[in-house]
């Protein structure tokens, strides 16, 4: 079993609404000193196999296909 992480962000110069917002929460909760936010999601999956040069570029088409959206976001595959 190869276990990985996907990290999804959005790209630099992408308008991160939610991320501002969450900054604006933060400062309002007394956390000073947040410069700025940007918001992303994790994927943490399990796939079947040793092949860790395939599982990789399994994870890779996944992102290209469905996990996430390649003209406004970056992606990065680690295998743990």
């Amino acid at each position: 079993m190869i276990k990985a992480r996907v990290t999804v962000t959005l790209k630099n110069g992408v308008l991160d609404p939610q991320g501002k917002a969450i900054g604006h929460a933060l400062s309002g909760l007394g956390f000073d000193g947040v410069g700025s936010v940007r918001q992303g999601k994790v994927f943490d999956i399990e796939i079947e196999g040793d092949d860790r040069a395939a599982a990789e570029a399994d994870l890779k088409a996944m992102c290209d296909k469905l996990l996430a959206n390649t003209v406004i976001e970056d992606y990065s595959v680690t295998l743990i």
